[in-house]
């Protein structure tokens, strides 16, 4: 084989020039202009769909600002006590022979729930009775012969004129004592029959007929309860103290109402009776009183109430709902529905006391706008909204729980309407 037939060298093959490729640069920048358009089409899609289309209006529901009397309350567990709470005992010892009461009836004062054996008190009174007749007698004799000495005192000696004087003021207290000892077995005798001190209702009986029963006994024969009146004792913090003073010193009284269990099922209207003297330091509350006619034994001794108590009331508040209300980092705030164009307007605004889902506001609003009470998730300040009059007694999610708690973290927005 020839020289100039052999193979080229391999490193002249490596460095030789590679041919440029166009068509390949061709469809990269053909790739990169198509997505260029695709995303512009994507992005300019929803504009030109939304001047087609009217922005959609949110539904909520609105309430109008309003001025009123805001009536403040204090609430505390409370426990009915009777007025007045009685043990019925013997005074005298002996055989209960007769019960006069039925188990739980109303009883009136004077009325006979019970006699007792009187017999060993009888025998002892006309023994008493007797005695006392006698030593009656006997004065009256001295009496006599006294009359008959002092008429005959220039024959008698003064000695026997003393002796007579004497024997009547001893005779004289003899009876006076034997009168004292008939009084008293009247009285034993008396207390056979057992009646009732007040008006009120009779509980369980304690003791059976037959028993002997002592005045000395701690169980007694029955207890009576005075439930019409009927009192509620409740306590309340420390510091409303200075509240219920101002409270009770004026000339009205201090109305309250108790509730069921559930709070919901008002039992009976009365006002405050007493405030306790002191404060108990262990809970740092006090103790007060109210005191109710019962006339439908709605309260039941020792029975658990709600007790609502009127403290204050605001005159010509300017109210809205509590549900309108929302918390910011920095404020408190509403929506307020514009009604030349139905869009909001977020308000910045300054509150007051609030009670029954309804809150007072002193600064940022006025009387007759209109503010949001529900749908407030969907909204931020110019949202345009459908609003609908809440109904009487309506309230918005969250009202009487605490304003605004599903929207803390958006800022506070002031605008003037």
């Amino acid at each position: 084989m020839n020289s100039s037939e052999q193979a080229p060298d391999a490193s002249s093959a490596v460095f030789a020039p590679v041919p440029a490729r166009p068509a390949r640069w061709m469809w990269i920048t053909a790739a990169v202009f198509l997505l260029a358009g695709a995303a512009l089409y994507y992005f300019k899609k929803p504009a030109a769909e939304a001047k087609g289309h009217p922005v959609r209006a949110i539904p909520v529901t609105a309430d109008t600002a309003r001025t009123g009397d805001l009536h403040l309350y204090l609430t505390a567990l409370g426990s009915v006590l009777p007025l007045n709470t009685v043990t019925i005992r013997s005074r005298v010892e002996g055989e209960l022979k007769k019960i006069h009461f039925v188990e739980g009836q109303e009883v009136k004062a004077g009325e006979l729930l019970g006699e007792i054996d009187p017999r060993a008190y009888a025998v002892a009174l006309e023994q008493a009775q007797g005695q006392l007749e006698r030593d009656t007698a006997v004065l009256t004799n001295a009496k006599l012969d006294l009359a008959r000495y002092e008429q005959a005192e220039a024959a008698v000696t003064q000695q026997q004129l003393a002796t007579a004087r004497a024997t009547v003021a001893q005779y004289a207290g003899a009876v006076k004592a034997d009168q004292g000892v008939v009084d008293g077995y009247t009285l034993q005798l008396s207390y056979c029959r057992i009646t009732s001190p007040l008006n009120g209702r009779v509980g369980l009986k304690l003791v059976d007929e037959g028993n002997l029963i002592h005045a000395s006994d701690s169980t007694g024969l029955a207890v009576i309860i005075q439930e019409r009146p009927i009192t509620v004792a409740f306590s309340l913090p420390e510091d409303t103290l200075p509240a219920l003073r101002k409270n009770l010193g004026a000339s009205h009284a201090m109305p309250v109402q108790v509730y069921g269990r559930s709070g919901q099922e008002a039992l009976a209207s009365g006002t405050v009776s007493a405030l306790d003297n002191q404060i108990d330091t262990t809970t740092g509350t006090v103790r007060l009183k109210a005191v109710f006619e019962n006339d439908d034994n709605a309260l039941f001794p020792n029975q658990f109430v709600n007790v609502r108590l009127l403290v204050e009331v605001q005159h010509d508040a300017l109210l809205i709902p509590l549900s309108a209300v929302q918390i910011s980092n920095q404020a408190r705030y509403v929506f307020v529905v514009n009604k030349e164009d139905q869009t909001v307007s977020q308000r910045t605004i300054i509150t007051g006391k609030s009670e029954d889902g309804l809150i007072a506001v002193s600064e940022g609003l006025s009387a007759g706008e209109v503010v949001v009470t529900d749908g407030l998730d969907k909204l931020q300040d110019g949202a345009k909204v459908m609003a609908r009059e809440a109904k009487p007694g309506e309230k918005g999610p969250g009202g009487g729980k605490g304003p605004g708690e599903k929207r803390k973290k958006k800022p506070a927005v002031t605008k003037d309407s």
